[in-house]
């Protein structure tokens, strides 16, 4: 096979050595418009995962490497005066240009044709006259801009500034600088790359960016290679404590926005992007020269697995593309994490340095409990430490407090819609599933949207509090829950908007009722349907008839505070009655109720302001909203602040935040836990309570999130549908027995995980001398040195 490598960067080396180690007989050129010994930047992390792969890959090229690594475990937080250290994190850099060296004469002894300072035939040549062309040219591959329609290009640039430098300092760890500069905020991120330096880059938003002057240079204007020097001095004298009398030095260093390069296609016919071209991710959780170096050896592997170009490629993308847009969704958060950091330097010291440990959700409070068990020992302590808790225990049992109600713990079971009830009447179905998960340990337990109307209803199947009748069912259960468990019961209003007269989830979500007779006339703020030609067109609301649906959730309310319940949250998300009054994609209306956010939120602030008067004064409200859209021109995460801070101001006790259901035409971006970011701004920047939600169904996950302050609460819900002791069931995993998971008496005797099968029982004594205890401590890169573990 003939091939055309773009780019003489590591991955495209990589791949040449690799694939001409698999077949000699290919025929491979490696094309590369610098010097062989041009290089940009400094050092390249590896992790253990990717070494592992190097290794089994090709021997030669990992033992060339592993001679010149420099190797620790530790991550330095530095953060108001106070340094937090974590151990057992694995990390393994050398400098970049060895690594090229490296690489280039691996390709030399192989018989790769290797061509420096020469640009590559044109593109169309070389696919006509090649089997296959790799482009390994990097973030601005002209490859990729040639034919961006056909990949599918996005470029994603971002708001903060960074420079990447050099130190002659020699770092023992992963460094967190965080320092408050008269301009604002600025980080560096720091590491060691081997015996005589360390990588050093600096970080800002793009506000403290300007403050500092920084953007006198205009980066464009600085000739290829050329340093922004100002800047550089600048760096040194802010840092000056950091570097203790060490030099700053630039590679071609100017300040640049990070942008995120995706694309939907990373090959056109025989041309196959790889590196930097097909993707990037944030440098603050890894180095895009081990994604290129991973492509590199799948792509290597996957060609001579298939046998055909055609099948390599497919085969190739396949295999990568999962772990690629894993690895940019933890980039993700954490370039967000790093582009909001002003709205965590409030926080206590220690909590701060878990916070930005867990950023990316790939670090978790578990993951750190393997790693370093004293570490998260400390942190534990500081939590309970300020939030004033009477012992420490783990984040999710402690107790938390909104106006006179106390919960036992921080986990609440979700709203979830069971279409069972007749006639809007909670059933014995009702009873049981509410009951059940009382019993199983959640602090708080909250019922479907019970709707405010016969009208006001998704389906024939959702409950109700509009009769005699339902506000005596409720009472029945709600009794039950206090009588029978520790748990608090809360109760969701709703009004089904635009979204009503469906059929059951099961027999067609969001489709009409079958027989058109059956089907009740909506209304919402404009007449628009959920989905033209399917829904039927709303009516679009008088005021006099928003008074009257204003009324009814009055009273709803009022029976709800009769039933017992112990919390009231207002439904104003997912698309619902007064959802649709917040998005500007489903109101239109030109009255002093739609236009400005200020405006579309003026009903359901009417609304919560009128439950708010006859609702008990010593009981809770939060109130449920979609912090985005999902949809170009709808809400956004900025605009979810303004809305959480309307409610805030109005009374609200806490803010519960999901996302999106406006309408179909919705582009979640969905993973784990992906809508704690929105409820982390809420948080932090508004001061109000939260309830984070959506796919937290970890109690891991649970703990982490509470402890690094992005929540107060946190909503479980298909996790409780599959085990609904799933509370009581994670304390025994973390092995906790105390107040925050109380087992009601008759079950205590199953207060422990059962055996599962057959075990091999104990083991009898097969060495006449133990072995030693494994040391402890944190390993340090220290150059000539043993390293050993520090004390």
């Amino acid at each position: 096979m003939k091939t055309a490598v773009i780019g003489g960067g590591p991955g495209g080396l990589y791949f040449a050595a690799l694939a001409k180690q698999l077949d000699p007989t290919h025929e491979i050129t490696v094309w590369e418009r610098n010097a062989h010994d041009d290089t940009f930047g400094f050092g390249v992390v590896f992790s253990d995962e990717t070494l592992g792969g190097i290794e089994h890959a090709d021997p030669t090229v990992f033992t060339a490497m592993q001679r010149d690594f420099a190797r620790w475990d530790d991550i330095d937080v530095h953060f108001a005066g106070q340094t937090f250290t974590s151990g057992g994190h694995s990390f393994a850099a050398l400098a970049r240009v060895r690594l090229l060296q490296i690489l280039q004469e691996r390709c030399a002894d192989l018989g790769v044709v290797t061509h420096f300072r020469t640009a590559a035939p044109s593109l169309d040549e070389l696919a006509a006259t090649h089997d296959l062309v790799v482009a390994s040219d990097g973030l601005n591959s002209p490859v990729r801009t040639r034919y961006s329609e056909e990949f599918g290009t996005t470029l994603d640039v971002r708001r903060c500034k960074y420079m990447w430098l050099g130190t002659d300092l020699v770092f023992e760890a992963f460094k967190f600088y965080i320092e408050q500069t008269p301009y604002g905020v600025m980080q560096i991120h720091g590491y060691p790359y081997g015996a005589a330096g360390s990588t050093f880059i600096v970080e800002m938003a793009d506000d403290v960016w300007r403050a500092a002057g920084f953007d006198a240079v205009d980066a464009s204007a600085l000739a290829p290679g050329q340093n922004d020097e100002a800047a550089i001095a600048t760096v040194t004298e802010l840092f000056a404590d950091v570097l203790r009398g060490h030099k700053v030095v630039g590679n071609g260093s100017k300040w640049i926005s990070f942008t995120t390069v995706r694309n939907a296609r990373w090959r056109k016919d025989n041309i196959v992007l790889i590196g930097d071209a097909a993707h990037t991710a944030h440098f603050s959780i890894g180095s895009g020269t081990k994604l290129a170096m991973e492509d590199a050896l799948a792509l290597a592997a996957c060609l001579h697995e298939e046998g055909s170009v055609d099948a390599g490629l497919t085969a190739y993308e396949a295999e990568r593309r999962p772990v690629v847009q894993s690895t940019q969704r933890a980039a993700q958060a954490s370039l967000e994490w790093f582009e909001n950091l002003g709205q965590y330097t409030h926080q206590d010291p220690a909590l701060f340095a878990f916070n930005i440990l867990t950023r990316s959700r790939r670090v978790t409070h578990g993951n750190l409990r393997v790693r370093d068990p004293q570490f998260v020992e400390e942190m534990d302590r500081a939590y309970a430490r300020d939030i004033g808790a009477a012992d420490v225990r783990p984040p999710m049992f402690q107790p938390f407090t909104l106006r006179g109600l106390t919960l036992h713990n921080r986990v609440v079971v979700s709203p979830m819609d069971m279409y069972l009830s007749i006639d809007g009447v909670p059933s014995d179905f009702h009873l049981l599933h509410l009951g059940g998960k009382a019993l199983g340990g959640a602090g708080l337990v909250m019922t479907e949207m019970v709707c405010v109307s016969d009208t006001g209803r998704i389906t024939l199947g959702c409950t109700g509090m509009y009769a005699t009748a339902h506000e005596l069912a409720w009472r029945r259960i709600v009794a039950s829950v206090h009588e029978q468990s520790s748990a608090a019961i809360g109760i969701q209003l709703g009004h089904s908007g635009r979204k009503g007269s469906t059929r059951l989830m099961w027999d067609g979500i969001d489709q009409p009722l079958v027989e058109i007779e059956a089907n009740w006339p909506l209304v919402a703020p404009s007449a628009l349907p959920y989905q033209a030609g399917v829904n039927q067109i709303p009516r679009e609301l008088t005021v006099e008839e928003m008074g009257e649906i204003r009324d009814q959730f009055v009273a709803a309310a009022a029976s709800a505070d009769r039933a017992g319940f112990d919390l009231l949250e207002l439904h104003c998300a997912h698309g619902y009655l007064l959802s649709s009054f917040i998005s500007p994609i489903t109101n239109q209306r030109t009255d002093s109720y739609g236009g400005s956010l200020a405006n579309r939120l003026r009903y359901p602030l009417e609304v919560f302001a009128a439950i708010r008067e006859v609702w008990p004064v010593d009981k809770p409200m939060s109130v449920r909203i979609s912090a985005t859209d999902w949809i170009e021109g709808g809400i956004t995460g900025a605009d979810s602040v303004q809305i959480a801070q309307a409610f805030a101001d109005a009374g609200a006790d806490a803010i519960d935040v999901s996302t999106g259901q406006i309408a179909p035409e919705e582009k979640p971006d969905f993973g784990r836990s992906y809508q704690t970011p929105f409820a982390d701004a809420i948080r932090n920047k508004v001061g109000i309570a939260t309830i984070a939600v959506g796919v937290i169904s970890s109690w891991d996950d649970v703990n982490s999130l509470l402890l690094a302050g992005r929540a107060d609460l946190c909503a479980v819900g298909r996790a409780h549908l599959y085990d609904p002791n799933w509370t009581l069931h994670a304390a025994i995993e973390q092995d906790y027995d105390g107040p925050g998971a109380p087992w009601p008496l008759p079950w205590k005797a199953g207060a422990r995980a059962p055996q599962t099968g057959r075990t091999d029982g104990p083991k009898p004594r097969l060495q006449l001398a133990r072995e030693g205890a494994p040391a402890t401590g944190h390993a340090r890169w220290r150059p000539g040195g043993d390293n050993p573990p520090s004390e």
